[in-house]
């Protein structure tokens, strides 16, 4: 329920390192400020740390002062806070991030990560055999290089015990409304959103802010030519029986193939491609109805559910947030 009566203010530590996300740091960090000034006390103290001590250069260049060395600080924290960096590859993070917040997790009531963080406290143990999410692009990378994380990639935030993990960039505000929200309770959290002009809890999760369809590298051949055909008619004849003849297999043997080589079966292919299709055909201003025709649906009620079960919203809800108006951007 949290607690919004007075009490010590609770310790934050947050990790700094050259081209680190500044939006996970500022964003999480004004949030705690806001809850102080709300709440017209100091219930968060924070702190940023980074290797030596020294000053770091974010990601768009930013210089940021650290408080204090990363290497000697010693705790204890409440909160240990581990921002990430623009990362498209999900490479695994090198031991000098890794050992330090192996060590000041030990430290600290509850860790939490921000984005490509969440590679980090993997890396250190922290998510073993726990739920966590991390931002949309790295998500697959992260779910190879860490299987015994159970990983929830379409989830803005997800707690699990003393750690709490958050989806990509601007998250991290969600993030730290949980927080604040777990500590102080749900009115101070609100109270915390409106003043930000934010929500509380963001409608749907990353599916809807997610790219293409993870497109396989394929040799050329017959899977190949399958994916293709798809791709450049999302909405032709794409049953199992059509995609086997163009393949020349049978329809079993193509299923078993385009699992192992493409990583789904190939009605969720066909499936993703089509909603796909669909979000193109939305973001410029197309009506739900026309936009299931084009991208081969057999109603705009089958498009809905298959919507909701690829993207996590509404196609009506995706419509309004994501078109862009004419004019816009002149």
């Amino acid at each position: 329920m949290g607690d919004a009566r007075p009490g010590p203010a609770r310790q934050v530590l947050v990790m700094l390192r050259d081209g680190v996300q500044l939006l996970d740091v500022a964003g999480p960090l004004d949030v705690l400020d806001a809850a102080n000034r709300l709440l017209g006390r100091e219930a968060y103290r924070v702190r940023t740390a980074s290797p030596g001590g020294r000053d770091v250069r974010t990601g768009s260049g930013l210089v940021v002062r650290a408080d204090t060395d990363l290497d000697t600080v010693r705790g204890p924290f409440d909160t240990l806070l581990v921002p990430g960096a623009f990362d498209l590859t999900g490479a695994p993070p090198p031991e000098d991030d890794v050992a330090p917040v192996r060590r000041l997790a030990a430290r600290s009531r509850r860790t939490a990560s921000v984005c490509a963080g969440a590679l980090t406290l993997a890396a250190a143990g922290l998510l073993d055999e726990r739920r966590a999410t991390t931002h949309w692009a790295v998500a697959r990378a992260a779910a190879r290089a860490y299987p015994a994380t159970r990983w929830e990639p379409d989830r803005i935030v997800v707690a699990d015990g003393p750690v709490v993990t958050s989806a990509g960039v601007t998250a991290g505000i969600d993030l730290a409304l949980a927080l604040v929200e777990a500590d102080h309770g749900l009115v101070v959290a609100r109270d915390v959103a409106r003043w930000l002009v934010v929500f509380l809890r963001r409608p749907g999760g990353q599916a809807q802010f997610r790219t293409r369809v993870p497109l396989p590298a394929l040799p050329e051949g017959a899977l190949r030519r399958v994916v293709d055909a798809v791709l450049d008619a999302p909405g032709g004849d794409h049953r199992l029986e059509t995609l086997a003849d163009r393949a020349a297999m049978s329809p079993r043997h193509l299923a078993r193939c385009f699992r192992a080589e493409v990583g789904t079966s190939p009605a969720r292919f066909v499936e993703a491609v089509r909603v796909e299709t669909v979000r193109d055909a939305l973001e410029r201003g197309s009506t739900v109805d026309a936009a299931a025709r084009r991208a081969g649906f057999a109603s705009a009620e089958v498009m809905r559910r298959a919507f909701l079960r690829v993207v996590g919203t509404s196609p009506a809800d995706y419509r309004a947030r994501f078109t862009v108006l004419a004019g816009a951007a002149s």
